[in-house]
Formats: C-alpha cells, structure tokens, sequence
C-alpha cells in the first residue's frame, strides 16, 4: 500500500450509553494514521450523547438526530458527510482491534475490484466464539453470518472472497457507494447490509474477508435477539432483498425455497430449537405466525417501489447470469442452518 488513503469511520449510537464510549475509543486508537470518526446519534435519550460530547470533544465529529431515523439512514447521514477513500461502519455496541482499520485497508488497497471487506467479528462475551466471518445468502433473500456461534478454531483464518459483509463492522469502497448508492432507508434496520453488498456485487464489486481486521460484537443489544421488531423487520426485508436484486430464474422458486424454511421453522418451534424456537418461548408461536403475516403483507405494501429500485439497479448491474449463479452456489447457506441454529 502506497501512502495512507483516508477512512471514514461511522460509529451510528442510539440510547448506546452503557457501551458507545468503548466503541469510540478503539476506534480513536487505531494504529492508522488517516482517520475521521463520525458518531450520527438517531435521538438517543439516555443522555449519551452529551457525555460523547464531554469526553471526546473535538477528535470526532458528532451530528445529532431528533429522531431514531434506522440504520440505514442513519448510515446514510454519515456516509454523506464523510469526504474519505473508504467508509467503515462499527456498531455502537462493537469494539475494535487495534489494527482494524490498517487490516481492512491493506487488503482493499492490494485489488481495486474489492468494494467491500468483511472482518472477523468475535462474541464480545466469549471472544473465541465467532458473530460473523462475512455473510450467507438464501435463495428467498434471508441471509446469515458464516461461522456464526462456532469455535474460533482457524477455519475462518484465510483472506478469501465472501458474499457481503456484515454492517456491524466493514469497510466500503467510496468510489462503489457513488456509483451503485446507499443504504436503502425504506429497510428502517436489517438486511439493508445484504441489500447494498448485492447490488455492489451486480456493479462489478466483489467482497474479501480480513480475518486479521478483529471487532469484538455485543449481539442484538439495540432491539434484542427474538424481539417481535427484530422478527417482523428480518422476514420483510428478505422479500425486498430479493424482489430488488436475485434474477428472475431465483424469485421464481423463491417461494419453494420459503416454505421448506417456515416447515423447518414450525419443527423448530415446537423443539425449541433456533431463533424460531427461542422466540416461541419468549412470545408464542402464534405471535411468530402474526409477524409472519404482517411482515409479508407490509412487503408487498410498496412492491412497485421496490419493482422501480430493481429497474434502477438494473442500470447499474454488470453481473451475468452465470456470475449470479456461481454466487449461489459458493455461497448459499443451507436450510438446516438457518433454521435450526441460533
């Protein structure tokens, strides 16, 4: 890598006070030379952001939103303030490693068809334990961390290609973000990270994993791993995942692939087994089927809209359909996996 390019780094908190100031600070100690830190606060109440003021002053930039805009307009309203070569995103309730940014960027800097870099995110609590070692897709627009829950043993210790990267803590192409756009707000939370590592993929892009850029992730603390939100957000944004980007030949037989995954999902209710299950407990398995309904109903609420994003996205997707194919078959996640595990 030749010189230092620029990063921008986008820390988005709401109502983070127990844990954003940690987050901060690794990234205020980063062995990098050339970093802005962007904190967006989305209306927080908990009085965190007066004590982000109070204690890091001027060594980042803070803009203050009245209300929780999402993430993915709250993203947004950093990535356009920022004037950086690259654009990294870490959650609120993330740490990072100290060389996380100088990782991330040697491996960006070494190909320019890498719009994307995934790290390797670790349990905060059981830091051997992998949260994400970039990201799975399903073929009804439900993804899923690679590696997520098991050992970090070494199997997840190699540079190689992966789908897209989880948004808890990435590092973006600008010149990717200018050409094929930001996150889609209409996602208000999850998914939206799918969304825009497809469409990079369909501009031509591809994804690396950097499994020596570490982050350390404390999971669903913004809603919470089974909640009802969480739940409806998740199963609505997959349609919309897959109605703006998958080619016609996968939404077809998306259905077919839905209803072996809600099978997979009512055995595991009734064994307690994965999210599924976990929620059941939590809730019921009627509120699940509730969610189910109205998430699919909200969906196809605004069909045109996303019919419209997908011809725009069209104009921008140099992807052929064997690309596309060879996609789904490196990295595909079984059924099995994303239903029965937590």
């Amino acid at each position: 890598m030749t010189g230092h390019p620029w990063v921008s780094v986008i820390i988005l908190n709401w109502n983070g006070g127990a844990y954003v100031e940690e987050a901060i600070a690794s990234v205020l100690n980063q062995n990098y030379p050339t970093i802005e830190l962007i904190v967006v606060d989305n209306g927080s109440t908990d009085g965190s952001p007066q004590r982000i003021k109070d204690r890091f002053g001027s060594r980042l930039c803070l803009i203050e939103n009245r209300t929780n805009t999402g993430f993915a307009a709250g993203n947004n309203t950093g990535i356009r303030r920022a004037r950086s070569d690259y654009i990294a995103l870490l959650n609120n309730d993330a740490v990072a490693d100290t060389s996380w940014i100088k990782e991330l960027v040697a491996v960006a800097e070494a190909d320019p068809r890498i719009g994307m870099c995934a790290s390797k995110v670790l349990d905060y609590f059981q830091r051997d334990i992998i949260d994400t070692a970039g990201h799975l897709i399903y073929r009804d627009g439900l993804n899923r961390g690679r590696g997520r829950l098991e050992k970090d043993d070494g199997r997840y210790d190699k540079v190689e290609e992966v789908f897209f990267p989880s948004g808890a803590a990435a590092l973006y192409r600008k010149a990717m973000l200018d050409r094929i756009g930001l996150f889609d707000e209409d996602f208000f939370a999850y998914g939206e990270d799918a969304d825009l590592g497809i469409r990079g993929r369909l501009g031509g892009w591809i994804c690396v994993y950097v499994p020596t850029a570490v982050a350390y992730h404390r999971y669903s603390t913004s809603t919470s791993a089974y909640s009802p939100m969480k739940a409806f957000l998740v199963e609505r944004n997959r349609m919309w995942v897959a109605l703006k980007n998958f080619p016609l030949s996968v939404l077809a037989i998306g259905p077919f692939y839905t209803l072996k995954r809600y099978l997979l999902q009512a055995y595991a209710v009734f064994s307690r087994k994965g999210a599924a299950g976990k929620f059941a407990s939590k809730h019921s398995a009627l509120r699940l089927l509730g969610i189910l309904f109205k998430a699919q109903g909200s969906a196809l609420g605004k069909i045109l809209v996303m019919l419209k994003k997908r011809r725009q996205i069209k104009k921008i997707a140099h992807a052929s359909p064997q690309e596309i194919a060879q996609w789904f078959r490196d990295f595909e996640i079984s059924v099995r996996e994303l239903s029965l595990k937590d």
